[in-house]
């Protein structure tokens, strides 16, 4: 495992010899989160950043059980300069604050309601030879555990003709995650591993890579898991822990209610001002 040091914040060559000027904000951005998890002492273990291509187009495909995640495969996706466009919900793009960052950085909002032109914005994204990050599942797992996949990226990479990379993230849920409150404690592992690519066969429908995909994430996120260093402080503790492992998060036949009532924007949420969501998230009345 390892800690980002302040040789990596200033390294000129941390994304290539000759990174594209377009993405000066995207570049920034990263500094800045490396300098956040310098701070805070993150340790990281990521393997298999080789099956990313250092050239063309890629799906990376994860699992998601953190709010920070796109941040963690980005770091990832680093040793082989590559700069991920993310999928990310449309309301992000509506904050005041966040959307103009994410526009800068070339992300691609969602809007579940009428996907279509996000379907094809990303084909052309990875027609263009970028690589595209897909959260699969729709909504962070509440199990911990890969939940059943969304086709769509399955389908963009079988009509762009790319890859699909696997992924598996785990650690940064003890940090940020739904349904509990942020807390910023030092030192956390955060494992990422890519897996070898999927590539779709000629003629081979989007379910079959569909499953193999989500059968690659499954491997990916079990060997995670078990290789992780930490280990629940106490009972109170196992909450980040899947079931299958003995911790207290919900089952995965449970999480299916809770994250379908996500995806479909069904769940009750208490109405708080921005100052008192802030002060919720940091556990403090």
């Amino acid at each position: 495992m390892q800690t980002p040091s302040w040789r990596d914040v200033v390294r000129r060559d941390l994304f290539g010899r000759d990174p594209d000027r377009r993405d000066r904000p995207y570049r920034v951005v990263i500094r800045v989160f490396l300098v956040v998890l310098k701070l805070f002492g993150f340790r990281f273990d990521v393997r298999g950043s080789e099956h990313l291509p250092r050239h063309g187009g890629a799906v990376i495909a994860s699992n998601h059980v953190s709010y920070f995640d796109f941040t963690y495969l980005e770091l990832g996706a680093l040793p082989q300069h590559r700069l991920v466009r993310f999928m990310a919900k449309a309301s992000v793009f509506d904050n005041r604050y966040a959307g103009p960052v994410m526009r800068a950085m070339q992300h691609i909002p969602v809007d579940r309601t009428a996907g279509v032109a996000a379907f094809d914005e990303a084909v052309r994204a990875l027609q263009d030879g970028q690589v595209v990050g897909v959260f699969p599942e729709a909504t962070i797992s509440s199990s911990f555990t890969v939940q059943d996949l969304k086709a769509g990226a399955a389908r963009m990479a079988v009509l762009a003709g790319v890859p699909i990379v696997p992924a598996a993230l785990w650690g940064g849920h003890r940090v940020a995650t739904k349904n509990r409150r942020v807390t910023l404690r030092r030192g956390v592992p955060v494992t990422v591993l890519f897996g070898e690519p999927v590539v779709p066969e000629p003629g081979e429908r989007t379910q079959s890579v569909l499953r193999r995909t989500r059968a690659a994430m499954a491997e990916l996120l079990d060997q995670a898991q078990r290789s992780y260093p930490d280990t629940p402080a106490g009972d109170a503790d196992r909450w980040w822990l899947p079931a299958h492992l003995g911790g207290t998060a919900p089952t995965p036949e449970q999480a299916k209610e809770i994250d379908r009532a996500d995806v479909q924007g069904t769940a009750v949420a208490v109405q708080r001002s921005l100052g008192q969501r802030v002060r919720y998230l940091l556990g403090r009345r």
